[in-house]
């Protein structure tokens, strides 16, 4: 992602009020930040988004924050109390999205429900991100991505028939039922409000959106009445021609191979015509099949099939640590991982933005705040004097 200033940006011009803590509003927001919306992170006075915490620790902020947050501006304001609320309905009337991620019902208690926000500014676009929506039986239940995950039937295609289901190692739930599916929505609503001039609440269920990730598996259930659990379906370990294997220097590698002229091609490569025909063997044949694949990747060290697989143009992989990931030749084509300075944490490395613009690039505009670092800024912005500003400060307002 270029650091160098751009004329333009997908989202320019749009304000973004950010109430959210922790990684599926924060993933949301900067993805949002990235295309050019003035995001604005509140934050509660002395605490903050909680995920300033969390370990690993740079200098003195968490490295999970600084990769999450950058191109925001962050102010302190306490929201329990009333002149809190005031600032936040002044500051709503002139935004254009609130993302918050509180349990339901918060944001009313708060006094700053959908109603009074709507009434503030009609044309707002308020995105509630929770784990199980803001209706159904299940709307106020604690929990987070291994529950969701769990509760979506998405937690059993992971392990194997030994293990059993195991703790996947991305956020899955948070960040691909949470953080896009509310990117997706706001952007949606964005687009809809051109036509109407409304703005409208948008409810976005982690829950919800992993299910919508189901439609793979959920078909074996729907259509075939089975129930898929890791390692027994083909495409969550029980075929071996898709599966992860361990090479001879302890290393690992991914075959990826579902079409028949990959198939053979790797028969042809490793001289095993008799395998052709038997590309998705089940139940013992499969199991001896794994057994024979395994023998002829531990034979040779990880660098040898990598080298002979992509030779012959076969879907394989090494399993990188995420170092190499980073380093792969790839990730630096794309400019996955760059650098900015920080004010207290100096050069720091970032994450590059996914998909790439030909007119309106993603950019970096700002590094990650430091704790309500922008708060007399705002509210100076929205017309709070200098004596009305300490007052603030002074009685646990910022």
């Amino acid at each position: 992602m270029s650091i160098e200033s751009k004329k333009t940006h997908a989202l320019q011009g749009i304000k973004v009020l950010d109430l959210t803590r922790l990684l599926p509003g924060a993933t949301c927001t900067l993805l949002m930040a990235d295309l050019g919306a003035d995001v604005l992170k509140i934050e509660q006075p002395g605490i903050g988004d909680y995920n300033r915490a969390f370990e690993p620790i740079a200098r003195k902020e968490s490295g999970s924050f600084l990769l999450l947050n950058r191109n925001k501006r962050s102010m302190t304001l306490n929201l329990k109390s009333a002149a809190g609320r005031e600032v936040f309905l002044r500051l709503a009337s002139e935004a254009d999205v609130v993302v918050e991620g509180f349990r339901p019902g918060v944001m009313d208690r708060l006094g700053l429900g959908y109603d009074v926000l709507r009434e503030a500014n009609p044309r707002l676009l308020v995105c509630a991100i929770s784990g199980f929506g803001q209706t159904g039986p299940l709307r106020e239940a604690s929990g987070h991505d291994i529950n969701y995950m769990a509760l979506a039937g998405a937690l059993q295609l992971f392990g194997t028939p030994e293990t059993g289901p195991i703790v996947p190692g991305l956020s899955i739930a948070d960040v691909g039922g949470g953080s896009l599916m509310a990117v997706y929505g706001i952007l949606a609503a964005l687009l809809a409000r051109e036509r109407t001039g409304e703005g409208q609440y948008i409810d976005v269920s982690m829950f919800d959106g992993l299910v919508t990730w189901l439609a793979y598996h959920g078909a074996d259930t729907l259509f075939a009445g089975i129930e898929p659990r890791g390692g027994e379906r083909p495409f969550i370990g029980s075929a071996p021609c898709y599966n992860v294997y361990r090479c001879g220097d302890g290393r690992h590698l991914s075959l990826g191979i579902i079409e028949a002229h990959f198939w053979e091609r790797l028969c042809d490569l490793v001289e095993r015509p008799a395998w052709k025909p038997d590309q998705w063997p089940q139940g013992q044949a499969a199991a001896q099949q794994f057994r024979d694949l395994s023998a002829l990747f531990a034979s040779q060290p990880l660098a040898h099939w990598v080298q002979q697989l992509a030779a012959a143009d076969i879907p394989a992989a090494p399993v990188n640590g995420i170092a190499e990931a980073f380093e792969h030749p790839q990730a630096r084509a794309r400019e996955l991982l760059y650098h900015c300075e920080h004010p207290v944490e100096g050069n720091i490395p970032q994450l590059g933005f996914p998909v790439k613009f030909s007119g309106t690039p993603a950019e970096h505009r700002l590094p990650p705040p430091l704790l309500g670092e922008h708060t007399a800024q705002v509210l100076a912005s929205v017309g709070y004097g200098a004596a009305e500003i300490a007052d603030m400060e002074r009685d646990g307002v910022v």
